[in-house]
Parts: structure tokens; sequence; C-alpha cells
């Protein structure tokens, strides 16, 4: 069994403001924790993980196939493969959570 320590993942910022750090992760999933500065944007992308995802601080607004869909604190999410989505922090806090993927995915730099 492995064990991972927020304070001690490494963490990637893939774009301006958004902060991705890998946690734990076995051959068939792995989980990852965010932190999405004020004003920063996840651009549209997709990928061959599934994702699921939880919100335990601030508000974040995805935008899927142009609707935009708002998850605050306490709610979670489920977004399929290869489903083109975007993500937005509008507040004035960092929102922070914990997403899931399967199969593992590592983390992306968005800026390429």
């Amino acid at each position: 069994m492995d064990v991972e320590s927020f304070d001690e993942a490494e963490t990637t910022e893939a774009v301006e403001g958004v902060h991705l750090s890998l946690l734990a992760g076995a051959d068939r999933m792995n989980v990852q924790g965010f932190a999405i500065e004020p004003g920063a944007v996840v651009p549209e992308h997709s990928h061959d993980n599934e994702q699921t995802g939880v919100v335990y601080e601030g508000e974040l607004t995805f935008v899927v196939d142009g609707e935009e869909l708002v998850v605050g604190e306490g709610d979670t999410y489920a977004i399929p493969a290869n489903e083109p989505h975007a993500a937005e922090n509008r507040g004035e806090t960092t929102v922070r959570g914990i997403d899931t993927f399967s199969p593992p995915r590592t983390n992306p730099n968005w800026e390429e």
C-alpha cells in the first residue's frame, strides 16, 4: 500500500493559477488534488480518462457543450471519457478539490 500526504505531493502549475497535485496512484486509477486561483481558467480539453471529482472549497464553473454548470462546496461531478470540458474560477477565493481518473492520468501541461 502506498500513502501520499497532501503536504508532500509534488504540485504542477498546468496553466497560470491552476495547480495540480498527483496523490494516490494505482494501475487502473489515480487521485489528483487541485487548487484553482480566482480568475484562473482550465482551457477546454478532453482525455481518454473518466473523471470524477468533488469540490471541498469554493465554487467552480464548468463549461460542457456550451452549457455552464456550477459546482460548489460538497458537490460531486462525473465527466465521461473524451467529453470536451473547461472550467473557470469566477469567485474571489481559491477553489480546492479532488479528482479521480480511470485509467490513471499524469499532470497535463495545457500551455503546450
